[in-house]
């Protein structure tokens, strides 16, 4: 028998029963489910090979595999971009990796947020979720002492949901933080 993540478990035994229960889907194939997860990271055009290798290697650390680097197509004055120069690096997790990684995420690295009130609740508006991290160093792979220059993150959490309200139920379901929208009540005076 393979390796199956707990994450992903947890979807098939709780989550998948749960959206069919709530949402009465027909058909397995409707029931909303993770797809892949993009990390992109920018680099600043300016960086030297010694800045770009760190951040590859973090990245890499992060992801658990070894990230791409984004290369400019064309020269860009205005931005002082030279052709095929690195601006960044991604990496898109799958499979297993896609659900440690989110494991990973809701388990550990969200919850060490300074001062955490909760994801946004807003979506994409095609079922998928896009969230910004500041600094990297939240994930407990990336050693504080080895860190020259503070990294942002940009993850992408794509679904087969076909609206936001699905999309937003299914990562509920498996643990995503989401902020309470509180609702002011008008006092009387």
């Amino acid at each position: 028998m393979s390796y199956v993540p707990s994450l992903k478990k947890h979807y098939i035994d709780h989550v998948y029963p749960e959206l069919v229960k709530l949402r009465g889907y027909k058909n397995k194939h409707e029931v909303p489910k993770l797809v892949k997860i993009n990390l992109n990271s920018g680099i600043d055009a300016e960086a030297d090979k010694n800045q770009i290798a760190d951040v590859q290697r973090d990245m890499g650390l992060i992801a658990g595999q070894k990230p791409v680097l984004s290369r400019t197509r064309k020269a860009i004055s205005n931005f002082k971009l030279k052709e095929g120069q690195i601006t960044g690096c991604h990496v898109t997790l799958r499979g297993v990796s896609m659900w440690e990684f989110m494991y990973r995420l809701l388990a550990v690295a969200l919850p060490t947020i300074r001062d955490f009130r909760g994801m946004s609740p807003k979506l994409d508006g095609q079922g998928n979720y896009n969230l910004g991290i500041t600094d990297f160093t939240i994930f407990p792979e990336i050693t504080v002492e080895n860190v020259k220059k503070s990294m942002g993150l940009d993850i992408t959490i794509v679904t087969t949901a076909e609206t936001d309200d699905e999309g937003r139920e299914l990562l509920r379901l498996l643990g995503m933080p989401f902020r309470r929208t509180e609702t002011k009540t008008a006092s009387a005076a």
